[in-house]
């Protein structure tokens, strides 16, 4: 058997003399202080975990923190003694030179180093801390330290950069000339540079007034609608945005883009990220969730779609689930679940149970599709014609509100009397019935109606697509409750009836009573089978042609329904009675024969089980929610407030109709709810231990709405109720990573034991709580942060830098950067005077390099170049297709939209290089820049001409050598082009600005390319 499933630390005494010998301990404290976290923690995690950690403790020893090492061994020794090199057995073994005995066993992990032992050996001399992961400490905003160079301080960001730098005898870099920071603020906040215009005006500004103007520029930005659009691109990586559904078949998704535009909204406006992940997560959870709401959940219908034929519904429902906790572990948490799925994980202390309880709380989530605005300046300008037309009913509102208040009052009558029926019924086998006696039922020309010996009537004759029974007779004296109308088969009808259709079906619209010329309401109904989506209630409502109660695939078969009355009738002698039965669905679905007859006794009809239960409880005990239900049921049945609210309704119905679409959405289930299992090793067909849904023990506690199962909702509020530390923290380190480049913690999805540790924790933790402190304001936090010294840093680099801190963790200058994918063609297309400026609508088909859109599996797909202004549209409202992406995005490294992405790779490729130069939408931007400074009219010569274009690019004039290389260009290219009239035809193939030859265009579009090409061109700097 391998050592490694025998080990016992305590067994082996011989190496540790030897390793310590000749004054070896006396060199343990000689290398400096060690820190648990850089030195001690990955050594454990890399070398000790897959033996000794939470899923597996070779040997009983488990090494995931002190206490458990401190347990005394079988030997009677122990792992880790603080301050005791020698009397702990970890330094014995991993000194020892025999094999069966050397920690880690040969083939497990790579053998420590000499200088990791070292160290380990070093920090149990020092008394082995030990302390909790950072990232799970309580988040408290740190105090700004002092610092010597006050003035450079102008946020306590900038003293918490300021003071590490002075630690390591760094000054900060100066700040960056005014022409830079508008660019760099231009990229970062909207991802397009500055027109020339808006250049010149911030310029001033900040010549006149620094602080004011930058405040104030940053305040234009943010409210610029490209903000939301830029930063909305952000959020997409992380929601794996895409408009197809991936794998084999990779289906289009035609409605994707709302979410996209929800998305770029709501940032727009600035939701707070608390309310922005909650919507995400469970807008279909919150009371009275609007559409807006709704369409928000299609986060988490982002996951890819397997529509391949002969797959298992389950197993990929399944995959989704998983993939929609991973994505909430990556994006929120910084957490790499994904281990959990299989096993406990084996560096950060997440168990396997622990996973499927997150898992829960997502998998009563149904797939489902919801009618969402169909956009949103559409659905602004239907609700503001909505409240318009809403105060033409402002009295009769007005009056319904006065009779609610009146409800409450009688609420405790009413409830006496609802209690007395319940006790009435308890031990009842049903409402006890009457019959009634039917005189004459009357309906459709050429249709018969045939009295039967036990009281029903049989209906003949001819059968018209959609028919009205009208049916007189006397109700029996005493008590009349409700009316009980049965359907019953009959050999003469196809399938037997009860219905005419012929499949034996019908629908009955709508049921009307009348008795001495006065219509009776009902309260509610029930009936012993309903078709799915024509339940018998529906025959209650409007009469339309569209819903009703039908009873498919239960033909043959006697059915009743039991329809309540609002009021009861009290008549001492047998009373006429008037009942009207509308069929108005079409398609002949008639009733085929049917008898009426009375209900006599107290019934509960009506009242759901919700109600029974609720009024089940003692009113002291009853939530205030509860109490609204219980008030709200009152309504339907009052004989003043119902119709009152029912004349609200049909005003309302007839008002502007809302413009609403299909999209895809998550939908709680609410009955058979599912059952959480632990998946063995991941497998959907392999359930063990059933789980309830739970956090993470090393997180404070979830706690979840009263009578909620654990859901979604509540699982998106413990995430950003201020409590957990981490999601503040992932996600200030998120934004700050779109403003330098690179994240306080480097590895964005993984803020446990393996991944980076902050450069500058007090510093994360600064900025996270004033996250929370700004109520979670994505505006207010960039703000923040876009007016720090610390931003405003020029970005160029220093000799001392280079030596001291040549990665910038101690953030000593700004950046520099290439853009990403989507804004390489933006700014592009903006230089060149051909962006489209619409912000919103459907995914968009700029032109695609022949022979890609054949890599997608979909023979049926088609890319159509898009038209107009489409075909100029910004980059994030480009078609993703999963399989085949557009070529152009994945050369810059755009993320494949499989997973969730938090943060993109930067490649530096030939290939890049050779799209920017060759590709047809960079060729044809700039033959527009070309365009665009031959046709000024205030440009005279070559020399005015370039340098425009120059400036157009790059927000600068250029430098006498960079000018004097680009009129030598341009008079190469005019000499080539000269004497190559076909080539200068096919650089400017399109319509030329008058007067011009297309020598002289193709010449300046080879030169003005040059210029897009420059990597300060495509660099934010």
């Amino acid at each position: 058997m391998p050592a490694c499933e025998q080990v016992n630390l305590g067994t082996h005494t011989g190496g540790l003399a030897a390793a310590l010998a000749v004054g070896a301990v006396a060199t343990l404290h000689a290398s400096g202080e060690v820190d648990f976290e850089r030195d001690i923690r990955p050594i454990l995690a890399e070398k000790c975990a897959l033996c000794h950690g939470p899923d597996e403790q070779k040997g009983g020893l488990q090494l995931t923190g002190l206490a458990l090492a401190r347990k005394q061994l079988k030997s009677g020794k122990v792992a880790i003694v603080p301050g005791e090199v020698e009397s702990s057995a970890l330094i014995e073994r991993i000194h020892s030179r025999d094999p069966d005995e050397v920690m880690p066993p040969p083939g497990k992990a790579a053998p420590l180093t000499d200088s990791e032992k070292d160290l380990l050996a070093r920090w149990i001399a020092s008394g082995a801390e030990w302390p909790g992961h950072w990232a799970y400490a309580p988040l408290k905003q740190p105090v700004a330290p002092v610092v010597k160079q006050a003035g450079w301080v102008s946020s306590p960001i900038d003293a918490f950069v300021l003071a590490d730098l002075e630690e390591a005898m760094i000054s900060p870099s100066p700040p960056a000339d005014p022409t830079t920071l508008i660019r760099r603020l231009f990229y970062d906040l909207i991802g397009l540079p500055p027109t020339l215009d808006q250049l010149s005006r911030y310029q001033q500004a900040l010549q006149s007034d620094p602080e004011a103007g930058l405040s104030r520029l940053v305040d234009e930005l943010l409210a610029s609608k490209h903000f939301g659009e830029r930063w909305g691109r952000h959020w997409l990586d992380k929601a794996r945005y895409a408009d197809s559904d991936g794998y084999e078949k990779d289906n289009n998704r035609p409605d994707a883009w709302r979410y996209r535009d929800w998305v770029i909204d709501a940032i727009n406006r600035d939701l707070p990220l608390d309310r922005f992940t909650i919507e995400q997560f469970a807008g279909d959870l919150l009371d009275d969730a609007n559409p807006n709401q709704l369409l928000a959940t299609a986060f988490n219908r982002q996951t890819l779609t397997n529509t391949e034929g002969g797959t298992d519904r389950e197993q990929w429902r399944v995959a989704a689930v998983m993939d929609r906790v991973e994505t909430m572990g990556s994006v929120w948490m910084g957490l790499t679940l994904t281990c959990a799925r299989c096993h406990t994980h084996k560096y950060d202390l997440i168990t396997q149970r622990e996973y499927y309880q997150l898992f829960a709380y997502f998998n009563n989530g149904d797939e489902s599709n919801g009618k969402v605005p169909r956009s949103n300046r559409e659905w602004s300008d239907y609700l503001k014609a909505r409240a318009n037309y809403e105060e033409s009913f402002a009295g009769l509102e007005a009056e319904l509100t006065r009779h609610r208040k009146d409800l409450e009052v009688r609420l405790p009558e009413w409830e006496r009397e609802i209690q007395d029926i319940i006790a009435r019924t308890t031990n009842s086998k049903g409402p006890e019935i009457a019959p009634v006696i039917t005189g004459k039922t009357t309906g459709p020309e050429g249709v018969t109606f045939t009295a039967q010996s036990d009281g029903s009537v049989l209906v003949g004759g001819e059968n018209p697509d959609k028919a009205t029974y009208t049916i007189t007779g006397l109700l029996p004296p005493g008590p009349v409750t409700g009316l009980r109308l049965e359907v019953l088969p009959d050999e003469s009808f196809a399938a037997k009836g009860p219905g005419r259709a012929d499949n034996g079906n019908f629908v009955l619209s709508n049921i009307e009573l009348t008795t001495g010329g006065k219509s009776l309401s009902f309260s509610g109904a029930q009936a012993t089978h309903s078709q799915n989506a024509w339940p018998v209630t529906d025959a209650l409502d409007d009469p339309g042609e569209d819903s009703g109660w039908g009873i498919a695939r239960e033909f043959g078969k006697p059915h009743h329904a039991h329809f309540a009355l609002n009021v009861p009738l009290k008549n001492k002698q047998a009373t006429p009675f008037t009942l009207v039965m509308d069929q108005n669905h079409g398609k002949k679905h008639t009733i085929g024969r049917f008898r009426v007859a009375a209900i006599t006794s107290p019934t509960l009809i009506g009242y759901p089980a919700e109600i029974r239960s609720i009024l089940a409880k003692p009113a002291d005990q009853r939530s205030s929610g509860e109490r609204n239900r219980l008030l709200a049921q009152l309504e339907k049945l009052d004989p003043r407030t119902k119709p009152l609210a029912a004349r609200l309704e049909s005003a309302r119905r007839k008002g502007p109709k809302p413009p609403q679409m299909d999209a895809r959405i998550l939908r709680e289930r609410g009955k058979d709810r599912r059952t959480t299992h632990i998946l063995h090793r991941g497998e959907f067909k392999q359930p063990a231990d059933a789980v309830q849904p739970g956090t993470l023990s090393t997180l404070p506690p979830i706690a979840h709405r009263e009578g909620s199962p654990g859901d979604r909702l509540d699982l998106a509020r413990w995430l950003v109720n201020g409590k957990n530390p981490l999601p503040p923290r992932v996600l200030a380190n998120q934004v700050w990573t779109h403003l330098f480049g690179e994240g306080l913690v480097t590895t964005l999805n993984d803020f446990g034991v393996r991944g980076a540790r902050p450069s500058n924790r007090r510093l994360l933790d600064w900025v996270a709580a004033e996250l929370i402190r700004n109520g979670w304001s994505r505006k207010k936090l960039i703000k923040t942060i876009a007016l720090s010294s610390t931003y405003r840093q020029s970005s160029n680099h220093r000799p001392e830098l280079r030596e001291t801190d040549p990665k910038n963790r101690l953030l000593g200058r700004q950046n520099r950067f290439r853009v990403e994918a989507e804004i390489v063609r933006d700014i592009s297309l903006h230089a060149a005077g051909l962006l489209a400026s619409d912000v919103g609508g459907v995914s968009v088909f700029p032109p695609l390099p022949s022979g890609v859109k054949e890599l997608n599996y979909n023979s049926a797909f088609r890319w159509k170049v898009s038209e107009g202004r489409n075909k100029y549209r910004r980059g994030i409202y480009t078609f993703f297709k999963r399989t085949a992406p557009h070529p152009n995005l994945m050369t810059f490294d755009c993320p494949d939209s499989n997973v969730t992405c938090v943060q993109r790779t930067r490649s530096n490729t030939p290939l890049a290089a050779l799209i920017t130069l060759n590709n047809a939408t960079f060729t044809e931007a700039a033959r527009s820049l070309a365009s665009r400074v031959l046709k000024a009219d205030d440009l005279r010569d070559d020399r005015g001409r370039i340098t425009r274009a120059f400036q157009l690019c790059l927000s600068r004039a250029p430098h006498d050598t960079e000018l004097g290389k680009l009129l030598q260009l341009l008079r190469t290219s005019r000499s080539w082009y000269a004497s190559h009239p076909k080539e200068a035809g096919q650089m400017v193939p399109g319509e030329i600005p008058a007067g011009i030859t297309k020598v002289e265009c193709a010449s300046y579009a080879a030169t003005v390319r040059v210029i897009l090409n420059l990597d300060e061109f495509l660099t934010r700097n």
